[in-house]
């Protein structure tokens, strides 16, 4: 339990902080003391942060007296420990700790397949077993991770499409995108755009409400997709459901909706969509599997196994007894007890049903990512993988005991918010996962990666440590909690490989020094967007291309981001000021975003990539400007250039304003043109401005025009 007194304020200093018992236990239980938000400067955890995110790794340090004991327990534990729990075997070569074994131990392995060996070299890649035993007779197990040294770069450059796929409705869709539109956007991407890779929001399934939480990065699961992305009319068992007519009932109430959404303005529904779409499955799974599609389900629940009754048993339980498990009868809340098991009994039915919904889910996710790959695309899809998982959701409830009660993530105070952030999430625990041989971690990937070409993953310096805050604290009154990065580092190397797909660490914002040369060691890419890359320890001016990474994906924005024409514009300030938002008066913020503009509106002048009227003109300075923003990216050795899909058509609405909750329509709207017009996917498919500025990206090498273009002035210059 938390402590309840007043908390320690954090200390700043320029010395190192101070070392006390309390914090030497807390290191040696990976709960960082004190960390650096820049140099020369180090901040203290206070002493109450420290003895509660201690207490949700099981180690009690209330006392002075029980942090002695703590420490003396953890010196004989480990002065007794032959082996780690888990260790990391990169391309063969085996860990220190293997080395350092007492002279005459045996060693002896048992494979991931269940293959015996009587040596620890030479293993193939994968989790196995390794097993030692010391001359004095100790004996230890540990979890071995061979994996491979690195992932491969991309095969020369490529080009691709983001967008959040509830935004791009179609004149088939239920009212939000679903996964027949991704199918669609994926062939057409491919063969029209010659897009490489289509990158889309987190898929995972989402914890149910009154309205439910529209944010794909609180997910209910991250193992397993949400079925209201299912287009349901391409379910195969679809066109024999007994009662055709209300099927066509739904469909005709689904129109309504997104004819709201498209031509009158109103906003994505979920819930709505949701309504229409379980009732229509509903009928749908009354029809008899075929023998095919029967084997092949079954196939499907043996594969995922308890994973995957867990997470319908809680979808069930959920209808029953509502969304916060923590709230369901006492016995309920163990996934384990006599009592979950006779209710899963009762509820078979609907366990069934979800469990049936995972599947024509996957079954779908797998045909948008054969549609890449048969439209000539070198990545396909690439997923997103959110942070965490919400507390009140399927996974926090079947993995209990990988999770520490009690806390969030967040992020601690910034230059951006002095308040820190909350993020509601709860962590795992790094040791439980390290005593698993990361097996949670591992059947996360693998799934995530089955229908991948590349896989994204949210504030990937999560992998390394977390910022962990007791529950009823602010974000101040936390502390970070540091990861095996190697192992978390191996397992995601030996997953990917095995897909044989791409890793994109999103890596924006305050990273620890070291973070990005370790990704990159380790062939994962990063995450560069135009208006963040500058010289911010020189002059402070925009990095000009060739100074960019090459190991990362290059884009202009992104979904937390304001699109490129408001950024031009300057209507981000002006929304962010009509929300209450702005840190400073609005003619000074007003002043700093213009500054900005024309600094980066300079560069792209002095590189000759604002096109000239002579040169085949767009229609407007501003497509002018983002078409030269995206010459811009192809300038640089990115590997990777994503396009933010709303840019193409101008939109000026950001899918998501950090720092709103009711304020803004976070996670709702479609994909805009420039005078707030939602537009379909077959509208993206005939505009010209998409094409205009595909045909930028597409000439590969980010130069201007043709003979007699000449590069503008920057809007304002003198």
């Amino acid at each position: 339990m938390a402590p309840t007194g007043p908390a320690d304020p954090p200390r700043t200093a320029s010395e190192p902080a101070p070392r006390t018992p309390l914090s030497e236990l807390a290191e040696l239980h990976g709960v960082a003391h004190a960390y650096s938000p820049s140099p020369g400067r180090t901040v203290t955890a206070p002493d109450t942060a420290l003895v509660a995110v201690l207490a949700a790794l099981g180690v009690d340090a209330s006392t002075p007296e029980a942090v002695r004991a703590a420490l003396a327990r953890h010196e004989a534990e480990t002065a007794g420990r032959l082996l780690p729990p888990t260790l990391v075997c990169w391309g063969g070569v085996l860990p220190a700790e293997v080395a350092a074994l007492p002279d005459g131990t045996r060693l002896g392995v048992t494979t991931e397949q269940g293959e015996s060996r009587d040596r620890a070299d030479g293993l193939p890649p994968g989790v196995h077993t390794l097993h030692a035993t010391a001359p004095d007779g100790r004996t230890a197990d540990a979890h071995l991770v061979v994996a491979p040294t690195r992932l491969p770069a991309p095969s020369g450059r490529v080009h691709g499409l983001l967008v959040q796929l509830y935004s791009l409705l179609s004149r088939r869709s239920w009212g939000m995108g679903d996964l027949g539109d991704l199918a669609e956007l994926t062939a057409w991407a491919g063969r029209a755009l010659g897009a490489g890779f289509v990158q889309v929001n987190p898929l995972h399934a989402a914890v149910p409400g009154d309205p439910t939480d529209p944010s794909p990065y609180r997910p209910s699961s991250r193992r397993f997709p949400d079925p209201v992305h299912l287009r349901v009319e391409d379910v195969p068992e679809y066109p024999y459901a007994e009662d055709q007519d209300r099927l066509r009932t739904l469909a005709e109430r689904a129109g309504r909706l997104r004819d709201a959404v498209l031509r009158k303005g109103a906003l994505i529904d979920r819930d709505a969509v949701w309504d229409l779409k379980r009732e229509a499955l509903a009928m749908v799974r009354a029809v008899p599997l075929g023998p095919g599609r029967q084997a092949a389900y079954a196939d499907f629940l043996a594969e995922e196994g308890r994973a995957l009754e867990d997470h319908a048993t809680w979808c069930a339980l959920a209808e029953v007894h509502g969304s916060d498990w923590r709230n369901w009868p006492v016995a309920l809340r163990d996934p384990r007890s006599s009592a979950t098991a006779r209710a899963r009994a009762e509820l078979m039915d609907r366990v069934d049903f979800h469990s049936r919904l995972a599947w024509l889910t996957e079954a779908q996710l797998a045909r948008a990512q054969r549609s890449a790959r048969d439209a000539g695309m070198a990545v396909g899809l690439v997923h997103d993988l959110a942070v965490g998982v919400h507390p009140d959701g399927a996974d926090a409830w079947a993995q209990q005991e990988y999770f520490a009660a009690g806390m969030s993530v967040g992020a601690p105070p910034d230059a951006f918010n002095a308040r820190g952030q909350d993020w509601g999430l709860p962590p795992w625990r790094p040791d439980r996962l390290a005593a698993s041989g990361y097996a949670p971690y591992r059947r996360l990937l693998r799934a995530l990666l089955r229908n991948a070409g590349a896989l994204r993953i949210d504030h990937v310096m999560g992998l390394f440590r977390l910022w962990w805050i007791p529950a009823g604290r602010p974000p101040t009154e936390g502390a970070y909690v540091r990861h095996d990065a190697e192992a978390m580092l191996a397992i995601l190397v030996l997953e990917a490989s095995r897909a044989g797909a791409l890793v994109i660490g999103e890596d924006l914002g305050t990273v620890e020094p070291g973070v990005r040369e370790k990704l990159r060691e380790r062939g994962v890419l990063g995450t560069s967007v135009l208006w963040f890359e500058r010289d911010w320890e020189g002059d402070g001016l925009p990095l000009p291309p060739d100074a960019w990474r090459a190991d990362c994906l290059a884009t202009a924005t992104t979904h937390d981001l304001p699109p490129t024409a408001a950024r031009f514009t300057g209507e981000h300030v002006e929304l962010r000021d009509r929300l209450g938002l702005l840190a400073g008066s609005l003619d000074a913020e007003r002043a700093a975003a213009a500054a900005d503009v024309r600094e980066w509106l300079a560069l792209l002048s002095r590189l000759g990539l604002l096109r000239g009227p002579s040169g085949g003109a767009p229609a407007s300075v501003e497509e002018a400007e983002i078409q030269a923003v995206h010459r811009f990216l192809l300038r640089t050795p990115a590997r990777m250039i994503g396009i933010w899909l709303p840019d193409a058509v101008g939109d000026r609405r950001p899918q998501n304003l950090p720092g709103t909750w009711d304020e803004y329509p976070n996670w709702r709207l479609p994909v805009a043109d420039a005078e707030g017009r939602p537009v379909t996917l077959e509208e993206l498919a005939a505009s010209p401005r998409l094409h205009a500025l595909i045909d930028v990206v597409r000439a590969k090498d980010g130069r201007a025009g043709g003979p007699g273009s000449r590069p503008d002035p920057p809007r304002g210059a003198p």
